[in-house]
């Protein structure tokens, strides 16, 4: 039998046993859930969004050559 997985709470970071017995995993409760979800609302976390250099968003604009012959 394998040994149940083990992570650690988000937002608390103590140990959440990974299964059915664990039904806010990863969190270890609903409270650290809601405090995360929190978070997001209040934007707290954010993903990244990288720009494209000028000479990527030209080349990007120009439909592509379908082999059309001049």
């Amino acid at each position: 039998m394998a040994m149940p997985r083990v992570v650690s709470c988000p937002t608390c970071g103590s140990q959440v046993t990974w299964g059915a017995g664990s039904p806010f995993r990863p969190f270890c409760s609903e409270r650290c859930k809601l405090i995360d979800l929190g978070a997001w609302a209040d934007e707290r976390y954010r993903v990244p969004i990288v720009e494209p250099d000028d000479d990527e968003q030209s080349a990007g604009d120009m439909p592509p050559d379908r082999g059309r012959a001049d």
